[in-house]
């Protein structure tokens, strides 16, 4: 009879959880269980904007040419890792040089 345990699985059973050894158990997780990965490289990127340009203007570009972004001073950027987008940030100056810290985590969706 197909509604019998086991029924077209070969003989095997169906188990319960409580049949296995009881409730599963919850492992804590801390970052030194990601030990083995930190030595990974991962690529960053970050979106300060975006243009669209021909190219007969593009190749008239010089130096000192400003290029027109989407983007508002202040707005948001985007910040890509091995280009996934992952957060958004604001640019900020750290001892003369140019860097982003992250406002917003992007939830994987």
């Amino acid at each position: 009879m197909i509604n019998e345990p086991g029924a077209g699985l070969g003989g095997l059973e169906e188990m319960s959880a409580s049949e296995l050894g009881g409730p599963t158990q919850v492992l804590e997780r801390t970052a030194a269980d990601l030990e083995a990965v930190f030595d990974v490289p991962v690529r960053i990127s970050v979106v300060l904007g975006r243009a669209r340009i021909p190219v007969a203007s593009l190749l008239k570009l010089d130096i000192g040419s400003v290029v027109e972004l989407d983007r508002q001073v202040g707005e948001a950027v985007e910040i890509f890792i091995n280009e996934r987008l992952v957060a958004r940030g604001e640019i900020v100056l750290v001892e003369n040089r140019l860097g982003v810290t992250m406002t917003e985590i992007v939830k994987a969706g």
